[in-house]
């Protein structure tokens, strides 16, 4: 069968204890509609409850939750347990809770969310063994301290992490730690032209979406490739960071935390970004009017949190998404100009050519499947 989670918006005088007899009552009568309620968690300072509960069918789900207490759910997605288990640790009740009468249980389901970016500063240029050889390293000392502070890893590759942590003050401390270890100790410097890049956002499992904690990994994605800074925290972070510790969230040129006025027009931009890119009439005045500021306040805005224009982020935006084609050996390079929204094969060579060193024609694919640069006659 199937395993749903449910989300409860529950009153402001609901307690854990409330929320426990509930999920015992939903025990009682599981059976009569095919259901079995496997564990649930409760969010006092945001009053949400999620259970999680294998049933036939989402109406199954609400029936027996109708007759065991009238508590009828406000958003229902069907999850994979492997995936429940890894954002949050648990697909069923704690062990120390189940030998209790209520099995109150002590955990919001609220995780901090963390993803990690990593790339090289000068991509394609061969021979890459150096870098490979500096990226598992760097890949052992990042899952080492993803595991000191309490991080669950929920995807992971080589240039690519997706993290839980059930605390906002070990993800900071974790991130801290990461790009201490990022950089060369004796002169600030990076190592192996690694470009590291680390966003955190905080939030819970789930909302109007249809998979877990999506909201949540979407900004922190986001923020995590268009940010300047290496470590880019949402409000939410910073706000819980600073109520968990006694001092301030400390900024510099390579932290910084951003204001829900930043988070919403990053948010506005990149969603816009995402279905018009590759149009090559885009302009930014198309940008200006998404976002509901001027022309001028859109090229303020961008210079500040990505230290690029919005024409030259949308040009290295293309590039990238080229780039990924070009993995993919997806087409010959007019074929890519054109569906990377570039108006010209030769325009797009020459943009290429600025920001890699190197021509798009001058790249092949190794049977390694990384792209390795070869000399441009």
């Amino acid at each position: 069968m199937p395993i749903y989670m449910d989300r409860h918006d529950v009153s402001e005088g609901v307690t854990a204890e409330h929320v426990a007899k509930l999920h015992q009552q939903d025990l009682k009568v599981q059976d009569q509609f095919g259901c079995r309620g496997l564990t649930y968690w409760f969010d006092d300072k945001r009053k949400t409850a999620f259970c999680l509960i294998d049933a036939p069918n989402m109406k199954a789900l609400q029936d027996m939750h109708n007759h065991a207490h009238g508590q009828v759910p406000h958003r229902i997605i069907e999850v994979e347990p492997g995936i429940v288990e890894s954002f949050l640790g648990r697909i069923e009740d704690p062990k120390k809770t189940k030998d209790t009468e209520l099995n109150i249980i002590d955990d919001p389901a609220f995780r901090t969310i963390m993803i990690i970016e990593l790339k090289h500063r000068v991509p394609f240029q061969a021979p890459l063994e150096q870098f490979q050889s500096s990226l598992k390293d760097f890949n052992r000392e990042v899952i080492d301290i993803l595991g000191a502070f309490g991080g669950k890893s929920v995807r992971q590759t080589d240039y690519y992490y997706l993290v839980s942590f059930p605390s906002v003050s070990n993800a900071v401390h974790a991130a801290f730690n990461i790009q201490s270890n990022f950089h060369d100790a004796s002169n600030g410097e990076l190592k192996n032209n690694i470009i590291l890049k680390v966003g955190l956002n905080a939030g819970v499992p789930v909302t109007e979406k249809q998979q877990l904690f999506e909201d949540t990994i979407r900004i922190a994605e986001q923020i995590c490739q268009v940010i300047k800074s290496e470590i880019v925290v949402t409000s939410e972070v910073r706000h819980l960071y600073e109520s968990e510790n006694a001092d301030i969230f400390h900024e510099n040129e390579r932290v910084i935390a951003l204001t829900k006025e930043d988070e919403k027009f990053i948010a506005a931009f990149m969603d816009h970004m995402g279905s018009v890119w590759n149009n090559v009439n885009l302009k930014v005045d198309d940008f200006a009017k998404r976002v509901g500021h001027s022309k001028s306040q859109v090229y303020r805005k961008m210079i500040s949190l990505t230290g690029k224009s919005p024409i030259t982020f949308i040009k290295d935006y293309r590039l990238n998404e080229a780039v990924k084609l070009l993995n993919k050996n997806a087409g010959n390079i007019s074929e890519i100009a054109f569906e990377t929204g570039f108006s010209s094969p030769s325009y797009f060579s020459k943009c290429f050519q600025k920001k890699y060193g190197h021509f798009p024609s001058g790249y092949l694919i190794p049977k390694t499947g990384s792209v390795l640069g070869k000399q441009h006659a």
